[in-house]
């Protein structure tokens, strides 16, 4: 079955976020017509930052709202769902996990219901997890096989949609699948709080870079465009009948400490002078995370193609053009 992106409408909850925007570029380019499931639209967005908020179709709505994901689904009659939206903050779910657990959880059965309703014609649903879904194991890197076992709210709040999307498959045959990321970077990351956007935002401002933790915990690092293109390529791999109900790591396999990171961010925008201001005030979070990505690469024929240093140039690039603090 030939699976092509050329005029083919997708729903991308989210798609005002950092990764939502990235992949409404990619799917625009490939000549997709693009609905985007929107919230807020805060000043500036990353839509709107990178040129794209007059180019895809906004519905207004939040996927905890059954009554919005059953209009997107019924009026736009998407083939294909990429569903991006969440409260993707650790710090945030910590503070106020009820507010988490109804976006990432409730609003992922909300919009599977809808898609449940509507799935006639529907190819692909792509459903965000994360590697935090995993929890703490005492082997990495994490591999698909491994069992959910999380402790804290975000990583909860992640598991149980990971869950919840593949019951989908299994209990009405939904050709729903799921990912689950490393930890992303890139461009248009407007979440200050991140080691990458608010070590950049530092160091283009002369300041020093704030980190949370004591600098020690181990990451995996994913540029976003790499990210992108595991996407596409599993929601071209569920059209075309493959990898339903399935559950795919997308990481690098190259795991770096917090401090180590944010002095590859500080050299990348020429501050190597700067010390960072370590907190070590950090909670809810798991020492060492990372992600065996053999998986994807032998069924997906998806690879990390972006060394760090480069993505880090690009990264950081972006942000002296956009300035958008």
């Amino acid at each position: 079955m030939n699976f092509t992106w050329r005029d083919r409408a997708v729903l991308v909850t989210g798609a005002n976020g950092f990764l939502g925007a990235w992949l409404c570029r990619a799917l625009l380019d490939a000549g997709a017509q693009v609905i985007a499931l929107v919230r807020d639209e805060p000043r500036p967005g990353t839509l709107e930052l990178m040129g794209l908020a007059e180019r895809v179709t906004r519905v207004r709505g939040a996927v905890e709202d059954g009554a919005s994901c059953e209009r997107a689904l019924a009026e736009y009659e998407p083939s294909v769902v990429l569903h991006l939206a969440a409260q993707t903050l650790v710090g945030v779910a910590q503070r106020s996990p009820a507010a988490t657990f109804e976006a990432n959880i409730r609003g992922t059965w909300m919009l599977l219901e809808a898609c449940r309703r509507h799935a006639r014609g529907l190819a692909a649903v792509v459903v965000a997890s994360s590697d935090k879904a995993y929890g703490s194991h005492d082997r990495l890197p994490y591999r698909e096989d491994f069992c959910l076992q999380p402790r804290f709210p975000y990583d909860v709040s992640k598991a149980c949609a990971d869950l919840i999307a593949r019951g989908y498959f299994h209990s009405y045959g939904l050709p729903v699948a799921v990912t689950r990321c490393a930890n992303l970077y890139g461009g248009g990351d407007l979440n200050w709080s991140r080691i990458v956007p608010g070590t950049i935002r530092a160091a283009l401002q002369g300041e020093r870079p704030v980190v949370r933790s004591d600098g020690s915990p181990v990451r995996d690092y994913l540029y976003v465009e790499d990210a992108v293109r595991g996407y596409l390529l599993l929601a071209e791999s569920l059209g075309a009948g493959r990898h339903r109900g399935d559950a795919f790591n997308l990481g690098t396999d190259q795991p770096l400490a917090v401090l180590d990171l944010v002095h590859a961010i500080l050299g990348a925008c020429g501050r190597g002078d700067l010390e960072p201001d370590i907190q070590g005030t950090a909670t809810g979070e798991i020492d060492r995370q990372f992600l065996d990505p053999t998986l994807a690469a032998a069924e997906l024929g998806w690879r990390a193609e972006t060394r760090l240093e480069v993505g880090l140039a690009r990264t950081v690039a972006w942000y002296r053009e956009h300035h958008p603090w």
